[in-house]
């Protein structure tokens, strides 16, 4: 169980072949990479603010309630910082569980609340220049949607079904 924030370029392949062996326990791991996008010429760099000892806590916080909430054996957190061009890798989230649905669900989760919720500062950089980038209103629905208690863990999810 890990975050990682760094400036330089990573290899989510490689990221994902060293979180998987070795789990004889595990039923599925479930990852995600997002990349950064061009936007049709835009945006030449995506730069990313953090605060270190800030940022990587409330992402540690945060992880650790989705591993309860979801019954995780390991979760991995990789994200850039600094300036990052279009193609590559921004974040990679890794999580394993003992069944699929815990798994994907986690990932899942951990996205949205990188992408809408995160302390993280987003600045796009341009041929017009420079813009602040917020999370959209989509973003803050998907994360949204984790936040009804009524379904808190996999097992009071499968408690409702019976």
């Amino acid at each position: 169980m890990a975050v990682v924030l760094q400036s330089q370029p990573f290899d989510p392949g490689q990221l994902l072949g060293g979180f998987c062996p070795n789990r004889r326990e595990t039923g599925a791991v479930a990852s995600f990479t997002g990349l950064a996008r061009a936007e049709h010429g835009a945006a030449l760099t995506l730069e990313l603010e953090a605060y270190p000892g800030f940022t990587d806590a409330a992402i540690e916080a945060m992880a650790a309630g989705a591993a309860k909430r979801f019954d995780l054996q390991d979760w991995l957190i990789v994200h850039r910082t600094g300036p990052i061009a279009p193609g590559e890798a921004i974040v990679f989230v890794a999580t394993a569980a003992g069944h699929r649905r815990a798994a994907f669900e986690a990932c899942d989760h951990l996205m949205d609340w990188l992408k809408s919720r995160a302390p993280f500062w987003k600045k796009e950089h341009g041929p017009d220049g420079a813009r602040w980038i917020e999370p959209t209103d989509h973003d803050r629905r998907d994360a949204a949607r984790w936040d009804d208690p009524f379904f808190d863990t996999p097992a009071e999810r499968a408690a409702q079904d019976d």
